[in-house]
């Protein structure tokens, strides 16, 4: 039997500021997120990050929060209820990278329903290493702690999936048309440069990369560029730009930076301002907070008059039997 495995990064278990500590504590652990020597790594979050960041995330935590809980994980189950009603025969589970439910507990749960072969699907359209790789990581690190692993596969970055690309384009024309917008941005996760050097040498020099080509294929930054081409031609968009937002201190980071940037637009005269998240397909906290609050009240500080945030794609039946179809014609 064949079973798939929708895998995010991961949400603390309620908004209060100890559970927000132990989840910043796995999530920040990590060496592809945090990519620094041990010793380092451990100084930074235990000295600086651990002592003081929980208690603001938590607060930003309990903005968003629903009385269902994370929208993460709420958005998350809505894509497996989706996708097992669109692959029946087909097992679907949910795991986190960090978090519950975890990959322990949802390989478990597959191989108790006798699934022998596993895709593993990262649910991040571009890849990273700080996501993708480390989610493939970590999985096959908890295959190689099984007796009798089952045979797996893995799902590569879909940053120009059709259903994607369609079901997002159709959000953004959507809210396009409702708020009668100036411009639309694009706010892409960001990521520090030194983590592209690997897959792309123009990004780690800070230049802008070229068409997705062979030689920098793993390249986020170019992938995100391609997402945002192909979304502004399917939402037929005449007024667009990309940023980068999530930066975090002491590195130098992807830019533009959207926090910078929302500012920037107010005060060149755009008054209605669209804002697309096209590196989460689920709404969380760096959509519904990050960008559905924060950026949207420096926007009208700055003088903009609406700020209108595009839903994720989450559970849409377009970006859900696209996904399908590619795990039917991937399939061992």
């Amino acid at each position: 039997m064949k079973g798939v495995l929708l895998a995010n990064v991961g949400t603390p278990d309620d908004p209060s500021v100890p559970a927000v500590r132990r989840y910043l504590g796995e999530f920040l652990n990590d060496p592809r997120v945090i990519d620094l020597p041990t010793v380092w790594r451990w100084l930074l979050l235990n000295l600086i990050i651990l002592p003081f960041r929980p208690s603001k995330s938590a607060h930003a935590y309990q903005q968003i929060w629903t009385p269902e809980g994370s929208p993460l994980l709420v958005n998350s189950k809505k894509q497996v209820d989706a996708l097992r009603a669109a692959m029946p025969g087909v097992e679907v589970e949910l795991a986190m990278s960090y978090g519950k439910p975890s990959m322990a507990d949802a390989l478990a749960a597959l191989r108790a329903r006798g699934v022998t072969h596993i895709t593993l699907v990262p649910m991040y359209p571009q890849y990273a290493s700080a996501t993708t790789g480390g989610t493939v990581e970590g999985w096959h690190q908890l295959l190689g702690l099984q007796i009798e692993p089952p045979a797996t596969s893995v799902l590569p970055a879909f940053h120009a999936l059709p259903g994607f690309i369609g079901a997002l384009g159709e959000n953004i024309r959507r809210s396009v048309a409702e708020a009668n917008a100036d411009h639309v941005l694009f706010s892409f996760h960001g990521l520090p440069i030194r983590q592209l050097a690997p897959v792309c040498k123009d990004a780690s020099e800070g230049k802008a990369c070229g068409p997705l080509g062979p030689e920098h294929r793993h390249c986020y930054r170019a992938q995100c560029m391609a997402t945002a081409e192909a979304l502004k031609v399917a939402a037929g968009l005449t007024s667009s730009s990309v940023a980068f937002q999530s930066r975090l201190k002491g590195a130098t980071w992807l830019s533009p930076f959207t926090d910078e940037v929302v500012v920037e637009l107010a005060k060149k005269g755009v008054k209605r301002l669209v804002v697309s998240c096209p590196a989460f397909v689920a709404d969380c906290l760096e959509t519904l907070e990050e960008i559905g609050l924060r950026a949207a009240e420096s926007f009208k500080e700055a003088g903009g008059e609406s700020f209108t945030l595009v839903p994720a794609v989450n559970a849409s039946p377009q970006f859900i039997a696209s996904l399908a179809d590619e795990l039917r014609r991937s399939a061992p």
